[in-house]
């Protein structure tokens, strides 16, 4: 059954750098967060104290209602995933996940029943009796899961699991995973830097930077709302405007305005209050193409604005660089921050 997890300020330094500072986390029962930030920011070292792999300089952590801040792993009972696979080379895939539950003193038959149908949920039935060296990337990372799966933890810990494969083996096995997650209804905390992963699997996203966590919400809220430019800036694209560059966003003095590139609509004809300006490039980025304009009528210096426009739009109205077009920024889609 699942549990819960509650991380209570906790700190963690090595000599004089900080790598966490005061963190407070609720993870509840059957919920899938991802932690996600650049490299440095925590998310790694706020893992490994989940995992009991390290202990907090100061604060507490709770599996549930039982305090495991100075406990070790092995009385943690969770399921851990790593970017490198951690096979044993000379286990076949069956003995790699049954290895834990040999340990255990589980009856063979039993043993047997439970690898069995793991390898039916991971689908590489047929690939029970091979070596890793025998398997892909994405075959080595799936028995990697059930291996994590196995002992039925009360928990799942995923540490990069999908980084070192490629774009398309990971969208299969990003499905996967939520699929096995749901099904089981098992808490798992991700740590990863890929904000594609984070906003398609997570139920929830724990943005990190610099030690501290800077915000925790749904993919919907970090995407729509965004607390900070940091958070703006991480999690998609966005174009960011300081009021000194004067254009009508109504800004408040000391603020900076920032707006998403899908929320700017580009025409041929003027609108009210539309902003003229030149293209200057057009990429093209499969569904959509990003077309880079540069605003003309500006009071201090140029502004340029990234404007992601759909492909059949695109393809339509089939815009040139070096063409004037007109701007349409919707008020209530203009984010707006305090100025740092």
């Amino acid at each position: 059954m699942s549990v819960s997890l509650k991380i209570e300020n906790v700190s963690k330094a090595y000599d004089k750098n900080i790598a966490l500072s005061h963190i407070n986390l609720d993870v509840q029962a059957g919920e899938f967060v991802c932690l996600l930030g650049p490299s440095g920011c925590g998310k790694s070292t706020l893992l490994r104290l989940i995992a009991g792999l390290d202990d907090p300089t100061e604060g507490k952590i709770y599996i549930g209602d039982r305090d495991v801040t100075r406990l070790p792993p092995s009385r943690r009972n969770f399921g851990i995933m790593f970017q490198s696979y951690a096979l044993f080379p000379n286990l076949t895939a069956y003995e790699n996940v049954a290895y834990g539950l040999r340990n255990r003193k589980m009856r063979n038959r039993d043993i047997e029943d439970r690898v069995n149908r793991l390898f039916d949920m991971i689908k590489l039935s047929g690939a029970k009796n091979r070596l890793p060296s025998r398997m892909s990337g994405g075959e080595q990372q799936r028995v990697a899961l059930a291996r994590a799966l196995a002992t039925e933890p009360d928990f799942l810990l995923l540490d990069e699991p999908l980084s070192a494969l490629d774009a398309k083996v990971r969208l299969t096995l990003r499905r996967e995973i939520c699929n096995i997650q749901r099904k089981l209804n098992l808490t798992t905390i991700m740590v990863t830097h890929d904000q594609d992963e984070a906003l398609t699997m997570a139920d929830r996203i724990v943005v990190m930077n610099r030690a501290v966590i800077m915000q925790s919400g749904t993919p919907e809220q970090i995407y729509e709302n965004p607390e900070s430019p940091f958070v703006a800036d991480f999690i998609g694209s966005i174009n960011f405007i300081s009021a000194k560059e004067g254009i009508p966003y109504g800004l408040v003095k000391g603020k900076t305005a920032a707006v998403r590139p899908e929320k700017i609509r580009i025409t041929r004809e003027e609108q009210e209050g539309s902003l003229r300006g030149v293209i200057r490039d057009i990429e093209f980025r499969g569904f959509y193409h990003r077309v880079t304009v540069g605003l003309t009528h500006v009071v201090h210096g140029d502004l340029v604005l990234a404007v992601d426009v759909p492909y059949q739009t695109e393809n339509s109205m089939k815009f040139r660089t070096g063409e004037s077009v007109w701007l349409v920024i919707p008020q209530d889609e203009v984010l707006q921050f305090e100025t740092a």
